[in-house]
């Protein structure tokens, strides 16, 4: 069996220890358990206040967004309703009035 690299050092020399596994660079303990359910977990997506983000949720920028290759701009303060969260840079998927189809970064908005 191939042991993972440790998550904090990336150390390839990790070692078990009964249910537990062990880096012997840094002494980070893990088990095989909680890092197969770590990465089952969703991703969760959160504003710039840091409230989670669900589909369908209705959002407000909080700069003005210049939007690349034209010269458009979301001005602060644009209500942006039924929002998609999507996996990527930019998180969310939308449609903004006078603009059209958009993906914008949680960073920048507020639930």
């Amino acid at each position: 069996m191939v042991l993972p690299n440790c998550p904090k050092c990336n150390s390839e020399y990790t070692y078990e220890d009964g249910s537990l596994l062990i880096c012997p660079e840094c002494a980070h303990e893990w088990s095989l358990e909680a890092e197969a359910n770590q990465s089952e977990e969703e991703k969760v997506i959160k504003d710039a206040n840091g409230n989670v983000l669900q589909d369908g949720d209705t959002v407000t920028v909080i700069k003005d967004l210049k939007v690349k290759g034209s010269s458009l701009v979301v001005k602060q303060g644009t209500k942006v309703k039924n929002i998609r969260l999507v996996d990527g840079d930019h998180d969310i998927d939308c449609k903004i009035d006078g603009i059209g189809a958009m993906k914008l970064k949680s960073e920048f908005v507020k639930k």
